[in-house]
């Protein structure tokens, strides 16, 4: 039975997850955690002024607004029930205030969750964040 799992080498080892998400998440760069991940509200630069990091290789395209609207809708959801049959307020009242919060909250996560969004792919190597050629599988690799 052959190994499927081969060995990693230094160079392929594993980012810190955990500690690159929070990187992203504070908008800093997820390897050096110095230099600022956005250009703007969202535009990711294309590398860290920091540590030259390359940072134009993700593929954040929609994942980060689902994430933000599934987490605004659920907790938004609960709290317009709870709201609604504690104080009974008129629809006018609860759809400004829904709507206001809702859209509030939502541009305050987005950047968060797309900057936790690209440290992720950057930790895991996904899209072109390897290290380079020894991140590509090898020939002997790709047999079965």
């Amino acid at each position: 039975m052959s190994d499927l799992a081969a060995p990693v080498s230094f160079a392929q080892a594993d980012r810190p997850l955990g500690q690159s998400m929070r990187r992203g998440t504070a908008g800093r760069c997820p390897a050096c955690g110095q230099g600022q991940l956005f250009t703007g509200y969202l535009k990711v630069k294309d590398s860290c002024p920091s540590c030259n990091e390359e940072l134009h290789h993700h593929r954040a395209d929609d994942g980060p607004a689902y994430v933000t609207i599934f987490i605004v809708s659920h907790l938004a959801g609960p709290l317009l029930l709870a709201v609604y049959i504690a104080y009974r307020p008129s629809t006018a009242f609860l759809l400004t205030l829904f709507c206001a919060g809702v859209t509030v909250l939502s541009l305050l996560l987005l950047p968060r969750i797309k900057g936790a969004w690209v440290a992720l792919q950057w930790a895991k190597r996904m899209h072109g964040f390897g290290d380079g050629v020894e991140d590509r599988p090898a020939a002997t690799d790709l047999q079965p």
